[in-house]
């Protein structure tokens, strides 16, 4: 029993000696503002991508989305290279009809992350630098501002600082107005404050885009085939609307109505193509991912110097500051959304939608050399933003961490409820005062910003016709000398209706009248 004894106590005594000269973990080298307190074991990547399938196919199922793509980037690679459903839901789902990776879809905003990529080549090849002004190249444009009309840079409008409002331009590219007439026409919008308000305007990016193109000498569709589309082997991308509507293998928009997902017209984009115009595959952008997370490198060439593509990676503007000390803010790069997760690893990507019925997002994590993209040609989805998100739960956790797909659509719910000028499900007083002699009201009325709006009688009453291709609507009574119109607009939803107000002199417009230049004046 005393040598049992003995020989326990000395096992103890061993285990504890042992434990206390035990060294501490390695300490790491990993500098402290890129270290991550998770790491990424081996095959985590692949176990995310195994998954897609399964999730792509229930996000399919519970939103309605006709058609979507995905590809995976991993180890300067594409991993995974997938189509699901159809291009058109008005033909049969046969093979003809399927979508594939090397399926043609509109990317919407994605254009702005791959022309910030163009002008960061052009930095690179020192053309022009992200702090040029871009009064330099176009002396025809103006802000309201001079300040701002002389200081403004390319970088304060790929950061979308400018101090335009919200989708300034939007509704006159709608009328039909082209770039030219639209960018002409920004300098009669009040501005918010210079380079400390965030405000997303495609045609903000435009103008910077456009200072680059003639920097270069060149058009902006084709600098975009020079530097990037064609050194990448991006075959089927182009920023010319023409070039999407000849493929083949395209991906129609659809919107939802009643009946689900139906196609519906391709909105000509190449006034905004630089922000909202590029057409592209999966297979496509999977290798400008790759070059992205390659620090501008693609198969051993440099195609974007990494020095004048980082700023566009890195923060470099607040898009919504931090609700509570422990929140963190959603920050801006050059055209990129850019951000941390929750495992203290830096992410970047960018997300949107065209109205006309198509929706896209990516993004990519540098510290795992990891991206996605997901493309769907349906309109006002939340699919790509929850597909890219689970992934990254997936790729940092190895389980999803959040119900996205729900928090995606309430936000989508949120701001579809919430354009100016419109109401839906709206009726008018039970006791309407009658209208003046219809007469009364025709003419022309002359509007410097939206250009001269008509309106005639007919037979069934009164109509309105605005912009340069001549749009024409009806105004229904509403009460008293205020009448109800529908704008003729994707982004318009079932049933909603805007206000056209009279009065002697004057037409007010409610729907145009969110910057207070709807008035027009007869």
């Amino acid at each position: 029993m005393r040598e049992l004894a003995a020989l326990a106590a000395f096992l103890t005594v061993a285990l504890i000696l042992g434990g206390c000269s035990s060294s501490p973990p390695p300490l790491s080298d990993t500098p402290p503002d890129r270290f991550s307190g998770m790491d990424i074991p081996d095959g985590r990547v692949d176990d995310a991508v195994a998954r897609l399938d399964d999730l792509a196919a229930e996000l399919m199922d519970q939103s309605g989305v006709p058609g979507m793509a995905v590809a995976v980037v991993h180890g300067g690679n594409t991993v995974y290279a997938k189509g699901f459903g159809v291009r058109n839901t008005s033909r049969d789902a046969d093979e003809g009809n399927r979508v594939d990776a090397d399926t043609v879809f509109q990317v919407g905003s994605l254009s702005t992350s791959l022309g910030a990529t163009v002008v960061a080549h052009q930095v690179g090849a020192e053309s022009i630098n992200w702090d040029t002004p871009v009064g330099a190249y176009l002396p025809w444009f103006a802000f309201s501002d001079p300040y701002v009309s002389e200081h403004a840079t390319i970088a304060d409008l790929y950061a979308q600082r400018s101090g335009l409002p919200d989708a300034a331009g939007d509704l006159l590219a709608e009328l039909g107005y082209d770039r030219r007439q639209v960018l002409l026409r920004l300098k009669q919008l009040p501005l918010g404050p210079f380079r400390t308000s965030h405000r997303d305007t495609d045609f903000g990016v435009t103008i910077a885009a456009e200072a680059v193109a003639v920097a270069a000498a060149k058009h902006w569709d084709e600098l975009c085939d020079d530097v990037l589309y064609r050194p990448l082997g991006m075959e089927s991308t182009s920023s010319r609307y023409a070039d999407f509507t000849r493929r083949r293998d395209r991906a129609l928009a659809h919107t939802k109505t009643d009946d689900g997902y139906r196609p519906s017209y391709h909105g000509d984009t190449d006034p905004k193509s630089a922000a909202a115009g590029v057409s592209s595959t999966v297979n496509d952008l999977g290798r400008w991912l790759a070059m992205l997370l390659a620090d501008g490198d693609y198969q051993g060439k440099t195609i974007v110097p990494a020095d004048a593509l980082t700023p566009a990676l890195t923060a470099q503007t607040v898009i919504e500051r931090a609700q509570s000390p422990e929140a963190r803010a959603d920050l801006y790069g050059y055209g990129f959304d850019v951000g941390t997760t929750s495992t203290a690893r830096t992410v970047y990507g960018n997300h949107g939608q065209l109205a006309s019925g198509s929706a896209a997002a990516f993004a990519a994590v540098p510290s795992a050399d990891v991206g996605i993209v997901v493309l769907t040609n349906a309109a006002a989805t939340e699919v790509p933003q929850s597909l890219t998100a689970q992934f990254l739960d997936l790729v940092q956790y190895g389980e999803l961490r959040h119900d996205w797909p729900r928090l995606f659509r309430e936000r989508h719910a949120e701001r579809s409820d919430d354009t100016p000028g419109l109401e839906t499900a709206a009726k008018p007083p039970r006791r309407a005062k009658p209208p003046a002699p219809l007469r009364s009201y025709t003419g022309t009325y002359f509007n410097d910003f939206w250009g001269d709006a008509s309106v005639t009688e007919t037979r069934d009453g009164l109509e309105l016709t605005l912009g340069p291709r001549r749009d024409t609507v009806a105004l229904h009574h509403w009460d008293g000398d205020t009448f109800t119109f529908t704008p003729k607009s994707d982004t318009v939803p079932d049933g909603a209706v805007s206000k056209a107000t009279f009065t002697p002199d004057a037409l007010t417009l409610e729907y145009y009248d969110r910057d207070r230049l709807g008035i027009f004046f007869r």
